[in-house]
This record gives structure tokens, sequence and C-alpha cells, in this order.
């Protein structure tokens, strides 16, 4: 292998830039040209990259965001977008591609590998932490820690003012965030994609946990079937007419910011990971990590079977509750 390119495809995640780092610092040490292409798959069309040397990825590791830019390209899913797509990748002479992202990312990547025949590899790297076969993703644990603090300044205007705050938090249809964000930040409840919510449950058991409470706080995940946290407050209004009820929705806050260190040491293995594998032969894989090992497994996999938080961290929650 002479030359592998790169990409950061999707919503941006923290740590993005440490895994370009460590896929390009591995691939020059071992005598291969790394090809970074601009904004994801829409460079690839465009023909838009650079070849990465030290210098371009010195001082990266730190930064949020992705030095290679990212977007989401319509046109790659069509037939003549991704024709132009191999053939630029084949003039290039493009050995391999390295894939940054989430399930958009790797059924780009799927579907491109058994086009064109070229080994694929896939970098799980997305806030969402909604990928099947990985403990965790890049920009997770970073987004997690970013919802947390946020919560925390929350409560503290809540408690100034006796109010109950819902917080909407990110995930798309998963909640990994909203679940594990809820018991760091000791929330009062949570709502998330993967349990239906029941606004007068929801009502009865705020009434409850906030007597003789100055505040409470309700994590919403942005998927939720009842809506986000302006609906759902809406909703519980009417029901809890003496009560001071507000919301806050953190948005893409959630997405930048330097990366933890977790994050960082994470995105380097995956990335060192993904340029040894496709040494030996690998493609058509994603890179997860399970406890501390890092492994493949094939990249259909990953898109096809849906992620799922750990629904006994619910009922742990649940049992934390203040009663009476």
């Amino acid at each position: 292998m002479k030359r592998i390119a790169l990409i950061t495809s999707g919503g941006d995640a923290p740590g993005m830039n440490a895994c370009v780092r460590s896929i390009t610092k591995y691939c020059l040490n071992k005598g291969i040209v790394p090809v970074g292409y601009y904004d994801g798959y829409q460079g690839i069309m465009e023909n838009r990259f650079i070849e990465l040397g030290f210098r371009d990825v010195d001082n990266i590791v730190h930064y949020g965001g992705t030095i290679l830019g990212t977007a989401r390209s319509e046109e790659f899913r069509t037939n003549e977008g991704r024709l132009r797509a191999i053939e630029n990748l084949k003039k290039n002479e493009i050995d391999a591609l390295v894939c940054i992202g989430g399930d958009g990312t790797f059924t780009g990547a799927n579907v491109l590998s058994s086009e064109m025949q070229i080994p694929v590899i896939g970098i799980p790297g997305t806030i969402d932490n909604d990928i099947f076969g990985t403990d965790h993703t890049i920009g997770y644990d970073t987004a997690l820690n970013t919802v947390t603090d946020a919560v925390d300044k929350i409560r503290d205007t809540a408690g100034s003012h006796h109010r109950i705050f819902f917080v909407e938090v990110m995930g798309r249809n998963a909640g990994f965030i909203a679940l594990n964000s809820a018991i760091a930040s000791g929330a009062e409840s949570v709502l998330i994609p993967e349990e239906l919510t029941d606004i007068e449950a929801v009502a009865r058991d705020l009434k409850e946990q906030s007597k003789g409470r100055r505040s409470s706080i309700v994590i919403v995940a942005e998927g939720d079937d009842g809506g986000g946290a302006r609906e759902i407050m809406k909703k519980v209004t009417p029901l809890m007419q003496d009560y001071t009820l507000r919301y806050s929705i953190l948005g893409h806050i959630q997405r930048g910011g330097s990366p933890s260190a977790f994050d960082r040491i994470l995105a380097t293995r995956m990335g060192a990971f993904a340029v040894e594998e496709l040494l030996k032969g690998a493609s058509n894989v994603m890179v997860g990590v399970r406890g501390n090992d890092l492994l493949t497994l094939p990249i259909d996999a990953a898109v096809k079977i849906e992620a799922v938080p750990d629904l006994t961290r619910l009922r742990m929650l649940h049992n934390l509750r203040t009663l009476g």
C-alpha cells in the first residue's frame, strides 16, 4: 500500500483531529502517503485533497471539529456522484480509504467499497454514540462532559428561582447522551427514545419529587417520542399550573470544544489500529472498542443493527428518585 486516503464525514465530533493526526503520522512512519480529502465524500467527488505531512497535523490533537472539514452529500447517494468519486480515487492511485464518521458515513463507505473493490475501513466518530459494536465513539465522552457541565449551571439558576427545567440534549434517535448525562448531573428524570413517554406520569413524578425541593431537572433526548424539551414542557404545563416550568435547548454547543483526554486517546488508538488492519488486508470493517480492547467487525453490521443504551441504568435512575 502506497497511498491511503482519509475523510471526516457527517456531524463533526471532538477528537476527529486527533484521529486524523494519528492516521497521518502512522502512515508516514510506514512509508505511506496519507491523502486527506476535504469535506467528506463531497471532496472526493470534487477531487479536493491534500497530501498530508507531519507539519499539517502538528498541534491539532487538542482542537475540536476537523481540519479536513465535513459535509453531508446528497449527490454522493446517486450513481453519477459515486462514479465521479471512484474515478478521482483511481486517478489519485488511492489504495485504501479510511472513513471517520457515523452510520451515514459507514453506509457510504460500504457502498463505495462494493462498487470500487477498494479496501475501506470505518472509524466511529459521532457524539451520539449510536454505532453498534463499540462501547464508545470518538466525541461522545467530550459531549457528555459538556452536557453535564451545562446542566450543573442550569441547576444553579433553577434552584435560585424554584423552577423545574426541561433540558434538551442531542443524540438523534438514541438516548446515550440523555441517559448518562442525567446520571452524571443528578437529574430527577430523563426522557429517551427507547422508552415511550407518558406525559401524565411525568407530571405526577415531578410533583412528587418537587415536594420540599428548590429545583428539578428533566433531561430530554431530542428524538424522544413526546417531542423536544419545549413541546414536552407545553404538554406538562396544564398538569402543573402551580409550578414554574422552563426549558433549555443546549444545541450545537455539545459538538464543539477541545476533546477530553479520553477522546484524544481513543481517537489516536483507533487511527493507528485502522492503518494496521488495512496493512493486514482488512476491508469493509469498522474499528470498535470493547472494554480496553480494539477490534473490528463488519461495517454493514454497524449500519444495520441498532445501538441501544444500557436500560438497566434507566431503572437505576428511577430508584434514585426523591419521593414523599
